[in-house]
């Protein structure tokens, strides 16, 4: 579930019979596609990230795109031309793709890779940078058969209730991670 803010603009409604309806996307999936953007391009200066973000429907101050850099620990490193571009901490989880898909396509997906269990414990693998968001799903979409998780960057683990089967879990994820079957 995607957390969107919607304003109306009722400025001169009457003269213009039309509603300018704007549709403010929240720092959570800002911050998404900024982790997204950096992991998969290279981008060299607060300018080309910004750029990169309008692309993807996200316009934002310089100010702010660096308080969201200070927040990620963003860091700049050398390339392999030789350019510094921006990476990610432990940027060994966060590989450069040859194809780049757009930010919006990334978050488009669950991010789910798998899931195991061993007794009343289970562990979610998810492509990196995703772990953090699926768990705060899980938590606040109240599965009654999980009592909590704890999540990396990757990997989630999280805690069953004794009475609760493993294809139990399955089907409560199943509403939160689609492609979990």
């Amino acid at each position: 579930m995607k957390n969107f803010a919607i304003s109306i603009n009722l400025n001169n409604f009457a003269s213009e019979k039309s509603i300018n309806i704007r549709i403010m996307k929240t720092k959570t999936s800002r911050m998404e596609a900024l982790k997204m953007l950096i992991s998969s391009k290279e981008l060299g200066s607060q300018e080309e990230v910004l750029q990169a973000l309008e692309q993807e429907g996200f316009k934002l101050t310089q100010a702010t795109l660096s308080r969201d850099l200070k927040q990620l620990k963003v860091a700049k490193a050398a390339s392999m031309n030789g350019k510094y571009v921006y990476v990610l901490p432990n940027d060994t989880m966060y590989k450069r793709s040859t194809k780049p898909r757009s930010a919006l396509e990334m978050l488009q997906t669950s991010g789910f890779l798998s899931i195991n269990f061993s007794g009343n414990i289970g562990v979610i693998k998810t492509r990196p940078g995703y772990a953090s968001s699926i768990a705060y799903n899980i938590d606040y979409s109240n599965v009654p058969s999980i009592l909590g998780t704890v999540a990396g960057d990757d990997t989630i683990l999280f805690v069953i209730q004794e009475s609760a089967s493993h294809q139990m879990v399955i089907e409560e994820l199943s509403n939160i991670i689609p492609d979990i079957r």
